[in-house]
């Protein structure tokens, strides 16, 4: 979603966006459907000779000053094409997670930029991995505030997911991965129920561990308070629906889900790990708790549940800072900038 946001936002009068990516992969078909310039080129490894040959012709054949990647195997054949083509183009590469890594001659040697989602990645490779602190820039990944906006989403979910009016909902939406730590809240869910009974827990999205989640939920009896719809592509009337965003991560580089909770003035409570810190301030526009600890979740959850006034004074301030901070124009700007500077130092 960020390489789309990130296309068709470029400024049409600089720059000529073209996306190279897997046949029949979503983000192929995403962007077509958004009018963006596709060409489909198959990767079959990280170093596939082939691949790396058509990549050449598509430099050359479509003038490309500037490659930007953003995974392992687009990487590595992308940035061979890019030192083996006559056009010399340069290469920026995107970080999107905070997990460690081992292989830095993509980061070190391959790429001319590297661009990180936050602080947190930034500092880790320069400090961790040795990557010289003037190859990578942090540009955090930005929020659509139109889209996300809780003035202009008029419908929640409540009607839909036959929840009442008056009840309290918390909830979070992650995929369904371990590291999400969904377990910690559903633990937490337990807790919060014998304050409020009548509350329930919306948890959206899909994943690997669903069948597990469903599991705990029964093991710990709170099934009928436990909402689980699935995928949504309608995030902001989801977090309408939310009194209360929780996001207990284990790992987390720069989260979007936090961003967009924010966005629509809800306080959150999320784990201290990662860049999570960098988003939330600690009493003012949500809480922060240590990582796998149902305890404390349960404790600040059950603080902002109790206390309307509360909520809104830090959901308030959680929009301003994501205004001041973590706009989609914002991201855009910053990429531009970027590009601008890679041209001038590209050879004639």
């Amino acid at each position: 979603m960020r390489i789309l946001r990130e296309m068709n936002s470029l400024s049409r009068d600089f720059f000529t966006p073209l996306l190279a990516c897997q046949p029949e992969s979503q983000i192929g078909k995403e962007a077509l459907a958004r009018g963006l310039d596709v060409e489909f080129v198959k990767i079959r490894g990280n170093i596939d000779p082939l691949n790396i040959a058509k990549l050449i012709g598509l430099y050359h054949r479509r003038s490309v000053d500037i490659v930007h990647t953003h995974s392992n195997a687009d990487s590595w054949n992308a940035s061979i094409a890019a030192k083996l083509s006559p056009r010399r183009p340069l290469v920026v590469r995107t970080r999107h997670l905070s997990a460690s890594f081992n292989t830095r001659m993509i980061y070190n040697f391959m790429a001319d930029r590297v661009v990180t989602t936050g602080e947190y990645v930034r500092q880790y490779m320069i400090r961790d991995k040795g990557i010289d602190s003037r190859k990578v820039v942090a540009i955090p990944s930005g929020i659509d505030l139109t889209r996300f906006d809780p003035d202009r989403v008029q419908e929640d979910l409540r009607g839909e997911l036959k929840i009442s009016a008056d009840a309290p909902v918390f909830g979070t939406a992650a995929v369904f991965r371990w590291k999400k730590g969904h377990r910690y809240l559903l633990e937490a869910t337990q807790e919060i129920l014998h304050s409020f009974p009548e509350a329930k827990l919306l948890l959206v999205g899909d994943g690997p561990q669903e069948k597990n989640l469903l599991g705990t939920v029964e093991e710990l009896g709170i099934r009928s308070s436990v909402i689980m719809p699935g995928y949504r592509d309608d995030m902001p009337r989801v977090l309408k629906t939310m009194d209360v965003f929780v996001f207990p991560t284990l790992e987390e580089a720069f989260p979007n889900a936090l961003m967009e909770a924010m966005a629509m003035r809800k306080p959150v409570v999320a784990t201290q790990v990662g860049g999570v810190p960098d988003i939330v301030q600690e009493g003012q526009t949500g809480y922060l708790v240590p990582p796998k600890n149902s305890r404390a979740i349960t404790e600040k959850v059950l603080v902002l549940l109790k206390d309307k006034k509360l909520r809104e004074e830090m959901g308030g301030r959680g929009r301003e800072f994501v205004e001041a901070n973590c706009s989609q124009q914002l991201m855009v700007q910053k990429l531009e900038r970027l590009y601008f500077s890679l041209k001038e130092e590209r050879p004639a």
